[in-house]
């Protein structure tokens, strides 16, 4: 059976991005950039957004205002290149011109279901908020993991992580500080129907 991992970088309010800034916020360390090349082989899902975006790097489009990626941020391009990625839209078409990509325009939520009972190996999330929404709600995600980066974007960041989520319990499993301030959490998530104190609807 395969296990499902979200896995966010953000940060510390929560954000994905920021207007005029670079990749990872400018901050990553050798030390991380190092734990990221040890992580285990994952095939990525993602949706139509995420995907437009990630494969518009992978063809040598730059954000704006950014002459060119730093090597560390092209060699994150290249490795999801390499990486088996599933891809749920109905707004694309076959093919998909980036490479190792499968179009899916079933029911995200009943396919990674099937994939999660007949698969094997790691099942990652990137980016594609609303989808990481619709799994979390459904109990599907095994492990939710985060790396906060020493950042407060409330001027500047884009793309709320955490909006229209539901309420969850999180159990830590794991922790640890990178360094430069990185902080990684991770956490075992159970969705609740109601809040500790409340009364159920």
């Amino acid at each position: 059976m395969s296990e499902l991992l979200v896995d966010f970088i953000t940060s510390l309010d929560g954000y994905a991005s920021g207007e005029g800034w670079p990749g990872f916020w400018g901050l990553e360390s050798p030390e991380y950039l190092a734990w990221l090349g040890e992580q285990p082989e994952a095939t990525y899902l993602m949706g139509a957004n995420t995907y437009r975006l990630m494969s518009g790097f992978a063809e040598g489009k730059l954000p704006d205002g950014l002459d060119e990626f730093r090597p560390e941020e092209e060699a994150s391009v290249d490795e999801l290149t390499q990486a088996k990625k599933v891809v749920f839209s109905s707004s694309l078409e076959d093919p998909l011109p980036w490479a190792n990509t499968t179009l899916v325009r079933d029911d995200a939520v009943e396919t990674v279901r099937a994939m999660k009972e007949n698969g094997a190996g790691l099942l990652s999330t990137l980016g594609s908020l609303s989808l990481t929404r619709s799994l979390l709600r459904a109990g599907l995600v095994d492990r939710f993991r985060v790396v906060m980066f020493p950042v407060i974007t409330g001027a500047t960041g884009e793309e709320r992580i955490y909006d229209g989520y539901p309420d969850v319990s999180l159990e830590m499993t794991e922790h640890r500080t990178f360094e430069g301030g990185l902080q990684l959490v991770e956490y075992k998530p159970t969705v609740l129907a109601h809040p500790p104190l409340g009364v159920p609807a």
